[in-house]
């Protein structure tokens, strides 16, 4: 049959006959490299509390962490966040800021116990004021100006207890900028940030809340958190924060963002970072459980996704599963 004038002397389908010439020709690849894995650190002894709306994830005190590191350094994800789940919380978040806070005493044990591990701090005040909200609460509404002094408090004694970079997550106008400042006025100039620049006010954040328990108990954080809708504020909020001295901008959450993402990779050259949030993490474990989908196959297109949109980090719950099938 002669099929030269059917549009069909090129073939795209010879690339794709064997699983060596797909790799071959493959464009978007994920490595180890790429992930960052989100710690629960809570105040206390003893404490390996699953969550129950997150499977597989769990609020570790300090003496448990030793064996997830040692996982994780096997595996090869030598990369973790930490969000802390203090004894007390109090309308200032005081927690935040001591240096004797959760977070300060996890990161003094896991750099001195773990040298070879990257440690790296979210900031912020909802898991730790009384009200969940993400700053300073000043006649019913988060005051911006008075907050960012408490990051600076709070990204100082992080600086203080070895943290090797900073996350600020608490969409604050200014943040970047006030952080910056107080760490090199303490000598931290080498800290880089990496900001969530671009963070939305989104319904895929409630796990996340059963697990820093940072439920706001008034309101909702609409206010400070972007509208779903945009798409031009958030490059306006990426150039504020590379103005203001962001070494890495984020963009939370990553799924239903995809287009955001690849936006943002578009405008600067900057590391560009995204968080696959636990709704996202919880919505396929969810599925798999019930046989309606192949976790391990929908977990590894979701994070390709992620990194074809332009993200060159993935903060991820997914990274010591995704991590062993590479």
């Amino acid at each position: 049959m002669q099929l030269k004038n059917m549009g069909l002397l090129y073939r795209p389908r010879r690339l794709r006959n064997s699983e060596l010439l797909r790799s071959l020709v493959r464009e978007t690849i994920i490595t180890k490299d790429d992930f960052i894995y989100p710690l629960f650190v809570a105040a206390g002894k003893g404490i390996e509390k699953e969550i129950s709306s997150m499977p597989g994830i769990f609020q570790r005190s300090i003496d448990r962490l030793g064996p997830e590191i040692d996982e994780l350094l096997k595996i090869g994800v030598p990369r973790v966040i930490l969000f802390g789940i203090p004894e007390q919380k109090d309308e200032i978040g005081s927690d935040s800021f001591s240096d004797e806070g959760i977070i300060q005493q996890a990161t003094r044990y896991l750099k001195s116990q773990y040298p070879e591990l990257m440690v790296i701090t979210d900031v912020c005040m909802c898991e730790y004021t009384d009200h969940g909200h993400c700053g300073i609460i000043h006649e019913g509404d988060v005051h911006n100006d008075t907050t960012l002094h408490y990051l600076q408090k709070q990204v100082v004694s992080h600086a203080r207890a070895g943290v090797d970079m900073v996350a600020p997550s608490g969409m604050m106008d200014g943040m970047v900028s006030a952080i910056r400042e107080a760490l090199d006025e303490e000598g931290f100039e080498q800290i880089p940030i990496m900001s969530y620049s671009v963070k939305y006010a989104s319904a895929f954040y409630g796990p996340f809340r059963d697990a820093a328990e940072s439920a706001p108990r008034f309101g909702d954080r609409k206010r400070y958190q972007m509208d779903s809708a945009n798409m031009l504020e958030g490059l306006r909020e990426v150039e504020l924060d590379i103005d203001e001295g962001a070494d890495i901008v984020m963009v939370k959450p990553a799924l239903s963002y995809l287009d955001v993402i690849a936006q943002v990779r578009a405008v600067t050259n900057l590391p560009v970072a995204c968080y696959n949030v636990s709704g996202e993490y919880s919505m396929v474990k969810a599925a798999a459980e019930k046989g309606w989908i192949d976790g391990e196959k929908v977990m590894m297109e979701m994070l390709l996704s992620m990194k074809r949109a332009g993200a060159d980090i993935i903060i991820t719950y997914f990274a010591k599963e995704a991590a062993g099938l590479l």
